[in-house]
């Protein structure tokens, strides 16, 4: 199915999270598709940060809070009536997990179910897409791509959060979203992708914000675990999958309320060490890296996802190759440390891939 600008003309979609690097991207994405974004989310929390780099607040009505804030999401929902609710507030960093945990908890499960209980709620609301991570998965036992019926689990706090967000979704899904106890059909489903690359990403213990900070610098960049392999994908290509799953929700939404992979094909699941090699090259200037001896949180050593059902029921694969999703994201860094606009950057990589994908 593609991504269908008409659909998304005059749309009112609420947006969690907007203020971050996946939410700034895709709001800016929305605008341009012609829906009326509202976003809500707590101030950015890294400096720079893209929602003020490329002034996103300008395209959209924005209200700070807490995700959860039951009274305040209540009244966000009140004020804005959206149609759709794109959930992508989260404490999205693994290593922050292990330092937060209770609050991590608390943001990304808590937090998740106040959202769909004011959705459920809200009678304007047609279709939910809840984000959550390729790190739901209880990765113990055979090395596989995990599918969506996998289990799900987690060795560590992020991916258990993760995981608990799921879960609390499957149960709205099957009690208060079920058809019998709306009064209007409403679809909700969850959304798995994998590591995104993308430019404006200033988040700490991230690789490529990491690589480009150090390249920057003119220093080797520290990487922890060069030898981890994980499902490496563009941030359009990701926020693709999440439109058309809203899209097939609207229409039909008993058919799609359920998990949803959106990872790479298996040639984009590469160690931390080749994307860092390729960044490096990319970026030239003599750009480097080191493996960082410092002991660090456990992490998993591998994590592929299977979207062949994705790519089966709503026909989206991604179609930036991995190589290009470096190169789109070292160029953007390198362009803006130039002096370019993080604005101009970003409307020029959703141009570029609105002429690679078909409409």
């Amino acid at each position: 199915m593609a991504l269908d600008a008409a659909f998304w003309r005059g749309k009112r979609v609420l947006l969690t999270g907007n203020t971050g690097f996946k939410g700034s991207w895709a709001a800016l994405w929305l605008k341009r598709l012609g829906a009326r974004v509202f976003g809500y989310a707590l101030t950015p929390d890294t400096e720079p940060a893209l929602f003020l780099a490329a002034r996103v607040g300008t395209v959209e009505r924005n209200t700070v809070g807490d995700v959860r804030d039951a009274a305040a999401v209540d009244a966000a929902f009140a004020l804005h009536s959206p149609q759709i609710v794109i959930h992508m507030a989260a404490q999205p960093l693994v290593r922050v997990a292990y330092e937060q945990p209770r609050e991590t908890y608390s943001t990304n499960v808590a937090g998740t179910a106040v959202v769909l209980d004011a959705a459920r709620r809200c009678d304007s609301v047609r279709a939910v897409v809840v984000v959550t991570s390729d790190k739901c998965y209880d990765l113990r036992g055979v090395d596989r791509a995990r599918a969506e019926d996998d289990v799900l689990g987690g060795a560590e706090p992020y991916a258990a959060s993760k995981a608990g967000a799921e879960l609390v979704t499957a149960a709205l899904r099957s009690s208060l979203f079920a058809a019998q106890t709306l009064i209007r059909p409403c679809g909700l489903a969850t959304a798995r992708a994998g590591n995104t690359l993308g430019g404006g990403d200033w988040a700490r213990d991230r690789l490529m914000p990491d690589l480009i900070a150090s390249f920057i610098e003119g220093v080797a960049a520290p990487v922890r675990n060069p030898g981890a392999v994980r499902p490496w994908q563009h941030i359009l290509d990701a926020l693709r999958g999440y439109f058309v799953l809203a899209q097939r929700l609207w229409h039909e939404p008993a058919a799609f309320s359920e998990a949803w992979n959106f990872g790479p094909p298996a040639s984009h699941e590469r160690p931390v060490r080749w994307v860092a090699d390729e960044a490096s090259r990319l970026f030239e200037r003599g750009a480097r890296w080191r493996t960082d001896e410092t002991r660090h949180p456990a992490e998993a050593s591998a994590l592929r996802l299977d979207s062949s059902k994705a790519l089966r029921r709503l026909e989206w694969t991604a179609h930036l190759d991995l190589t290009q999703a470096i190169e789109w994201t070292v160029n953007w860094y390198r362009a803006y440390y130039d002096g370019a606009s993080a604005r101009a950057l970003v409307e020029a990589d959703l141009e570029r891939y609105g002429a690679l994908v078909p409409a």
